[in-house]
């Protein structure tokens, strides 16, 4: 039986369990794609649908920051030739990632119009192409379809 508390800092010590409780339960969601205890922003069939588009597929975005990282070593050498590959190598790999990512956007835009008319779209490309340049096995949450499988 839950009494109420007596004064105010027992109930802000039960209100910070809650809490705590709260983000536990969202983190092990986040873990299991939970739908019930995902945060608000992951919450939805939209979203869902969003996540699992991206999950499917082989995005250049997510290997941005093993990329940069050479890219960046390559531009720190001395030798002028191996800086100047680092500076087109920059160039060439944004030029793919907008172009892989107006691609992304453009087909889940085509998808989900068709798969949910009524539902509202907001901010769902948004979502998705922000979820591409996140390494795949860091997604939160986590993938829940395999590469080369369709949502």
């Amino acid at each position: 039986m839950a009494s109420t508390p007596t004064n105010r800092k027992e109930a802000s010590k039960r209100q910070r369990e809650a809490r705590r409780a709260d983000m536990a339960r969202q983190r092990e969601a986040l873990a299991s794609g939970d739908e019930r205890y995902l945060p608000v922003r992951d919450k939805g069939k939209v979203r869902r649908f969003a996540r699992d588009f991206v999950d499917s597929r082989f995005c250049i975005a997510e290997y941005f920051l093993p990329m940069a990282v050479i890219i960046l070593v390559l531009s720190m050498l001395q030798n002028p030739q191996l800086q100047n590959i680092a500076l087109l190598l920059w160039l060439f790999v944004i030029v793919l990632i907008i172009a892989d990512s107006v691609g992304i956007a453009v087909r889940l835009k085509k998808q989900l119009r068709t798969r949910f008319p009524d539902e509202p779209k907001r901010g769902a490309v948004a979502y998705a192409l922000m979820r591409t340049l996140q390494m795949r096995r860091l997604r939160l949450p986590k993938p829940q379809v395999k590469r080369g499988e369709r949502p």
